[in-house]
């Protein structure tokens, strides 16, 4: 049987939200394995006077536990 757990974790970016996505995965990755799927809670936007300056998510990931 397979077990699932999941973790949250926010991230930012000054690109978009996308990147800042991205930059939850990859920091995900440095100490989990079997990451399965990565689920958007949030996201919202730091501005500036009338700029976006820092794009930041609230993410789920989704891992399989390793049993070996």
């Amino acid at each position: 049987m397979a077990i699932t757990k999941l973790i949250e974790i926010e991230a930012q970016s000054k690109k978009s939200w996308e990147d800042a996505t991205k930059n939850a995965l990859v920091e995900a990755s440095e100490t989990v394995r079997n990451i399965q799927e990565i689920h958007i809670k949030d996201f919202k936007a730091e501005v500036q006077g009338n700029d976006i300056v820092n794009y930041k998510i609230d993410a789920t990931i989704a891992f399989m536990i390793d049993r070996g």
